[in-house]
Order: structure tokens, then sequence, then C-alpha cells
């Protein structure tokens, strides 16, 4: 009879180890992804696309799905990331690095302007605060013509190569854009794993669980929102200055509350609150656009009924469904 149990447990300790080992390895098995996707992609634009708008979710389910406050004004954080990166550019010639360093400050400045605004609300406020915010960002964006090209968007950011430890990089083949791109996401992906990995990643859960628990025990809870906040729009900025990079122009749709709508879907499809969840969910969406785009100009109604489906049949996220699944 025991020799019966041990052997009925032991599949449940071989899952439990290998859910472990993934755990303690995200990073790493996601860059391993990264490095082989597009040599199963149809073609690499949109493989990059996948790549930036999935490190836009990261940022945006650090706020969504970690601390569990939905927010309609991460599209300010993503263009301002855009438009400071090709500002760098355009107006002052910085180098391609000097640039992306822009848009990830400016991502930051304009996640602590918003969320000093915000964080103190709470629910269906903070989301609304938070589009109402953003929607300022766009009209002052929109009419800073002489910088940001107003309604034109911002043209000219023409990075043909990338200069690196002395090897001069083709930017415009798009073997070598995807991988200088991919870089910068696994990069990204590893500060990420080390944040949720650290004690002020515990914090995050534990303000997201219970918030009176978590002030009871001695944290500042308005604090750990705001950094919350302030972290997750270095990663939109870093995801909008990439995103500059690769299109070449910034136009002035990337503010428009649509984007932050468009970030929500990702997230929710992939899984909030899983680590690869928001890379599952740009490549789902990304896809179908482009696949179903291609039948029709109706692209939307398809795409948003298969969205209702997934949120019925996985209430977690695509991701976050398998997980739990693969847990029991």
């Amino acid at each position: 009879m025991t020799g019966a149990t041990e052997s009925i447990k032991q599949p449940r300790a071989t899952t439990g180890s290998w859910y472990e080992f993934a755990t303690r390895h995200r990073a790493s098995i996601v860059a391993a992804v990264i490095l082989i996707f597009p040599l199963v992609m149809p073609f690499t634009a949109l493989a990059v696309n996948i790549l930036i708008y999935g490190l836009y979710a990261v940022g945006f389910n650090l706020v969504f799905g970690y601390l569990g406050l939905l927010s309609f004004g991460h599209a300010a954080l993503f263009g301002t990331g855009a438009y400071l990166c090709g500002i760098a550019i355009v107006h002052f010639g910085c180098p391609w690095y000097a640039a992306i360093a822009a848009g990830i400050a400016g991502g930051l400045l304009m996640a602590s302007l918003i969320g000093v605004l915000a964080i103190r609300t709470r629910g269906i406020y903070f989301a609304m605060v938070t589009m109402a915010l953003s929607q300022c960002v766009y009209y002052l964006f929109y009419q800073a013509v002489d910088l940001t090209g107003g309604e034109n968007g911002l043209r000219g950011i023409n990075v043909r190569t990338i200069d690196l430890f002395g090897l001069r990089l083709d930017f415009i083949n798009p073997m070598i854009r995807y991988y200088v791109i991919a870089a910068f996401v696994i990069a990204a992906f590893f500060v990420m794993s080390r944040i949720l990995a650290s004690p002020f990643g515990a914090v995050i859960e534990a303000v997201r669980e219970n918030e009176m628990r978590a002030r009871a025990s001695g944290y500042d809870v308005t604090k750990t929102r705001l950094l919350t906040f302030v972290l997750s729009g270095g990663f939109c900025g870093l995801a909008g200055a990439l995103q500059a990079l690769h299109l070449s122009i910034v136009p002035i749709e990337i503010l428009h509350y649509e984007t932050s709508g468009l970030v929500v879907m990702i997230a929710l499809l992939g899984g909030m609150g899983t680590f690869f969840g928001p890379m599952i969910g740009a490549a789902v969406f990304l896809i179908l656009e482009n696949v179903v785009s291609v039948w029709t100009v109706h692209w939307q109604l398809i795409v948003g009924a298969i969205f209702i489906a997934c949120v019925l049949f996985f209430p977690a996220g695509i991701w976050g469904t398998l997980i739990a699944r693969g847990r029991r």
C-alpha cells in the first residue's frame, strides 16, 4: 500500500520540481525562446513587433498583474519613451544608445508625474485618472508641433548602423535588427526577474493580496505603489524607444487611449501576473491581427470574438491557465 501511494505521488513531485526549475531559470528560458523565435515566424518584422509589444505588456503587467492596479494610461509611458528617443536623434543628433537612454528616462519621468497624481486612488478611479492624464499627455505632444511633428508624427529617425565595441552592425538588415532589439528585451526580462525575486517583489504581491495586512506589517503601501508604477514606466519607455528605432517614425496614435486598451487585452490574453504571459499575449494578438486582416478589413470583429472566447475558456489567460493545469 505504501509503495502504491508513493508511485501515485511521484508525478506530482516531478511536476513540482519542473515548475520550480522553470521559475528559478525563467529569464534564461525566455532568452532561449526569443533567440530562436524569428526562425519559426513567417517574417521578421512581425517577430520584432511581438518583442516590442511583449516588452510593453511586461511593463504594464508589473502594475496590473503583480500590483493589482488597472491602468488605462500606459500609452503615455510607451509614447513618451518613443518620442523622447526620436527627438534625441532627430533634433539633437544623439547616438542610438543615448536615444534609448532618453526613452527610458522619459518613461520613468512620465510615470513619476502620473503616479504622484493618481496612485492614491483605487479601483476604477485609478483607471479613469490614469486615462485622463494620458490624454493630457497626448494633447501636449499633439500641440508641440516643432518637436513632435503634431498629427503627422515624428519622422526622420534614421539609424542605419549600430556601432558596438568596435563592431558596425547593419541595422537595416532585418535579422540584425531583430537580434539588436532582442538583446534589450532579454536584458529587460532579466531585470524584471530580479525585481520579482527580490524582497521588494514580495512586497508588491503582498500589497496586491491584502493591502491592510501589508500596511500593518510596516510597509509603506503608497510608496510601494508609486515605485512599482515608476519601474513599469521604465520598461514601457524602453519598449517605446525600441519601437521608434524599429519604425523610424513615431505616429501620434502611439499616445492614444487605444494603445492603452491594447496592452490590457494583451495582458489578459497571455495571463496577468505571469512572467511570460505578456509575451504570449502579444504573439497571439499580433499573429491573429496579421492573419485575419488578410481575409477581411473587419478583422477587429473576429479577433474580438476570439478574445471573448479566450477569456471564457482561459480565465487566467492562455499561459496562466496552462501553468495552473500543469501544476495539478
